[in-house]
């Protein structure tokens, strides 16, 4: 029920701007209280062991497109100038398999696979539904990080896709790149490979190595600034550099909060996902 998802998508970001108007008024800006939203999960669903697959919607690349797109014009909203939040599909790509050995396993796929079973929905997501993040993997692909690899990143996300937004590494992946991947021996070329790869943002540390590795001539400073005009445009279209006055979805108050409604469509949804064994 794509029309389903997206109602909910849109209840999702609503509750989430409330929350961020809420926590402003009190000059808080922690975690979970932002407006980006790390989802959804579109990886293709091939392997019980993996601890993340029941967050997915299952095995089928169509149905992953649809639901994703749905899911992600939930979230982001229809205003012509401003995101209601921003949504990340996520782990691009090729991520999928068993959980114990994700941080250092090398995924390898011939490119019909690639292209039929694995890219669909990060395409469907990115160009129907025009999100403005993503987020990249823990493994890597063909030899090289997901979250450094020019292939993914760039030739595919960027130059066919044309996607215009930002691309952040799960949490720990670019510390992941030379510490168990091994790709680079030293922090500061994990973090240089990983944002000349194309990787804007990192949850984790290893991004505080960058001043070093201009230091080191490993990455010069206009590349950085790429990444960093990437990140702003979208703190700019959520409108959090705006005057206070002017910002965007300022009238959604904390009574959205757990509404009747919301919960009614709570209700509805959870009906409607049941599934009989």
């Amino acid at each position: 029920n794509p029309e389903l998802i997206h109602e909910v998508a849109d209840v999702i970001s609503t509750e989430a701007r409330a929350k961020f108007n809420y926590s402003v008024s009190l000059g808080q800006r922690n975690r979970y209280q932002g407006l980006t939203m790390w989802t959804p999960n579109i990886n293709i669903f091939r392997d019980p062991r993996w601890g993340r697959g029941q967050e997915t919607y299952g095995e089928d690349p169509f149905l992953t497109s649809t639901l994703g797109v749905a899911f992600v014009t939930g979230l982001q909203g229809n205003d012509p100038d401003y995101f209601k939040v921003i949504a990340t599909p996520k782990h691009f790509a090729v991520h999928s398999g068993p959980e114990y050995n994700r941080h250092y396993f090398d995924a390898y796929t011939d490119k019909r696979d690639l292209w039929e079973t694995y890219l669909p929905a990060f395409k469907a997501t990115v160009v129907e539904g025009k999100a403005f993040s993503v987020m990249s993997a823990y493994n890597r692909y063909l030899g090289a990080s997901a979250t450094a690899s020019p292939l993914l990143l760039n030739d595919i996300l960027r130059e066919q896709w044309g996607f215009e937004g930002y691309v952040v590494s799960d949490c720990g992946a670019v510390y992941d790149i030379y510490k168990f991947h091994k790709i680079v021996p030293t922090p500061e070329e994990a973090a240089a490979l990983a944002v000349r790869s194309g990787c804007d943002l990192n949850c984790g540390n290893t991004y505080s190595y960058l001043t070093k590795a201009v230091e080191k001539d490993l990455i010069d400073e206009k590349e950085i600034d790429l990444a960093i005009k990437r990140l702003f445009l979208a703190r700019i279209k959520l409108g959090l550099l705006n005057a206070p006055n002017k910002i965007p979805f300022s009238e959604i108050s904390v009574k959205s909060l757990e509404s009747e409604t919301h919960q009614k469509l709570a209700l509805k949804t959870a009906r409607e996902s049941m599934v009989l064994l």
